[in-house]
């Protein structure tokens, strides 16, 4: 029975070490790329054409950090085969994958607000220049 503890927490040592190293390549870039560009588009230009561009950039931006969420989120998956484990040499290991997994749970749901929000003021944007585009045209009816 010893045998077989030691071996499973070898296991465990062996299966957490490649998901530290995903975990880490991910939260590098997390840190290093993707909450910098979510920073970046906390201030939406003041004109429909800008938006558009800037929505543009941050739908590519968006398929690069959804990979990366997936990619956590997975790494994640492979640890939870171990949660079922009662060892005491087992906690320090989810302590490390919860605040993993807390990071990855932050950025994503930012990520997924700002998606909404530009998506929201995209909309809004679109919906105001028809407004103006028609009260233009009602104008220049009347001045006919």
């Amino acid at each position: 029975m010893l045998s077989n503890k030691r071996i499973q927490e070898l296991e465990l040592v062996m299966e957490f070490e490649k998901v530290e190293e995903c975990f880490k390549e991910v939260s590098s870039w997390i840190e290093n790329v993707g909450r910098k560009r979510l920073k970046e588009t906390v201030n939406l230009d003041d004109s429909l054409e800008m938006l558009l561009q800037a929505q543009k950039q941050f739908k590519e931006f968006d398929l690069v950090a959804s990979e990366y969420c997936r990619r956590g989120q997975e790494a994640l998956k492979k640890m939870n085969q171990w949660e079922d484990l009662s060892f005491v040499d087992v906690h320090s290991y989810r302590v490390k994958l919860q605040t993993y997994e807390d990071e990855l749970e932050d950025f994503c749901t930012q990520l997924d607000e700002t998606r909404h929000r530009v998506c929201e003021t995209v909309r809004l944007y679109e919906f105001f220049d028809k407004v103006r585009q028609g009260i233009c045209c009602t104008e220049e009816r009347v001045k006919s």
